[in-house]
């Protein structure tokens, strides 16, 4: 990525995110115990960050299936392989015992730009950006005479602004790396079948992250640092009844069934059919057998009247689970990397009332004693700190718990939650360090605390709560 093209990206981050951040959430008690340019800072700071990826790749072990150990072993060789022996270690989490780490080499200044250009729309480029490879359907342009088998340098198209099929653009893109065309361009929009297999093979990317699909795929789950803490944090204990209100693609889910060692009953749900099938197919792919997945919406959950005998979906009846977790849609704004920000400030701040709607629901679905995770995987104010405090003043029977592991940052003030209060929250901020980047040499003088270290920050932006029902009034 050039200069000039990180500066543009920057500043129309930043603009937009200012705005939604501080305005939107009217976050004055921030700006008031920060100061005006330091709540700037900090904001400046954590726009940056999620431009780039995360500084590690993240995967959860199927311990289901197999040990941490086995595992770690196959995924260095797999990994060795990838990277043509390049030596680059795989870290076991000392708090999360099912998560290896892998640290991602980048971004790689030294690579030689091709001739020959594909252009990618914003979301296939921060895959790309994350290790994967190119897909048919991510491709939005190639050059005129590009052929199978040719080298080419993939871009992003931030922006949206490249038409499908065009042999030139000459809009704003930033550089992702170079790769090797599986198909001509004339197969890749010619084609009258949709197709759907990889288009360009990366072999040089900007950040150097091995691609794990198909990979030991039985016995590895790709997910984000914070998404694999939630389901400690929930702690589900076999023989338990589990509500994942809003499950899809079932990484939280499998995860659940793992930790209850299969044991009990893990209730999935998601209103698109689609994303149900997902979670019935990873469910099936790590083995688990006590995953339930039905499609239905989250907000209509609870059963009016009496349920028929042997009835094993939804709704469901009142106060009927052990333990509930409720992973929001959100607005994504933590995710990484994402270098296109299309949300409109009226499309962030919808997402409130949906929250709340299936909180509440979720509260009714709770056994008294029962535990409530809530997580998003966003920065804003409003669906994160406000909403806990919306929840505490709503409903006089739930308490603010403690997490365990305690992995990242306290809440951010500015909805009203006392000290204590955001002390018992987990934020997980981004901006809290300053990575410059990784190359081979600075990681192999690194010490492994420090590697953890700064994997447990440089990571996706995340917010979890928890709480317990102590009363069904």
């Amino acid at each position: 990525m050039n200069v000039e093209l990180c500066s543009h990206l920057h500043s129309f981050n930043f603009t937009f995110c200012m705005k939604l951040l501080i305005n939107a959430s009217h976050n004055k008690s921030l700006i008031s115990a920060l100061g005006t340019l330091e709540a700037e800072r900090k904001y400046e700071s954590l726009l940056n960050c999620l431009s780039h990826p995360p500084a590690f790749t993240t995967v959860r072990v199927n311990t289901h299936l197999a040990s941490v150990k086995q595992v770690k072993i196959l995924l260095f060789e797999e990994i060795h392989k990838q990277f043509k022996g390049l030596s680059v270690p795989v870290l076991q989490h000392p708090e999360l015992q099912d998560i290896l780490l892998i640290p991602v080499i980048g971004p790689r200044k030294d690579l030689q730009k091709q001739s020959s250009e594909v252009i990618v729309g914003a979301q296939c480029g921060n895959s790309v950006l994350r290790g994967a490879h190119v897909f048919v359907p991510g491709i939005i342009s190639a050059s005129k005479f590009m052929k199978a088998g040719d080298v080419v340098s993939v871009y992003s198209d931030i922006e949206g602004k490249c038409k499908r099929g065009a042999k030139e653009f000459l809009g704003t893109k930033v550089f992702i790396g170079n790769g090797i065309s599986e198909l001509s361009r004339s197969e890749i929009f010619s084609s009258t079948d949709s197709l759907k297999g990889i288009g360009v093979r990366m072999t040089d990317p900007v950040y150097l992250s091995p691609s794990l699909d198909n990979v030991l795929s039985s016995y590895l789950f790709l997910q984000n640092l914070p998404s694999a803490v939630v389901s400690h944090v929930l702690n589900p204990q076999p023989g338990e009844r589990i509500l994942d209100m809003c499950a899809a693609p079932g990484g939280k889910t499998t995860h659940l069934a793992t930790l209850m060692h299969d044991q009990g009953e893990v209730i999935a749900m998601d209103k698109i059919a689609n994303k149900v099938k997902k979670i019935k197919q990873n469910a099936s792919l790590l083995q688990l057998n006590c995953i339930k997945a039905f499609c239905c919406d989250g907000t209509k959950a609870l059963a009016t009247g009496k349920r028929e005998d042997g009835q094993e979906g939804p709704p469901f009846s009142a106060e009927s689970f052990d333990r509930i977790l409720l992973d929001v849609p959100c607005s994504g704004m933590g995710q990484r990397p994402n270098m296109a920000y299309s949300w409109t400030l009226k499309e962030v701040t919808s997402y409130q009332p949906l929250q709340r709607k299936l909180f509440s629901m979720a509260v009714k679905l709770l056994k008294p004693g029962g535990i409530l995770v809530y997580s998003t995987c966003t920065i804003t104010l409003s669906e994160n700190e406000e909403q806990v405090a919306w929840a505490l003043e709503t409903f006089p029977c739930l308490q603010l718990q403690s997490q365990e592991p305690r992995i990242g940052g306290e809440g951010m003030m500015g909805a009203g939650l006392s000290l204590d209060q955001l002390k018992l929250l987990q934020r997980f901020d981004p901006s809290s360090v300053t990575s410059r980047g990784m190359d081979i040499n600075s990681l192999q003088d690194s010490r492994e605390e420090d590697l953890i270290l700064l994997a447990n920050k440089d990571c996706i932006g995340f917010f979890i709560a928890k709480f317990i029902k102590l009363n069904s009034k």
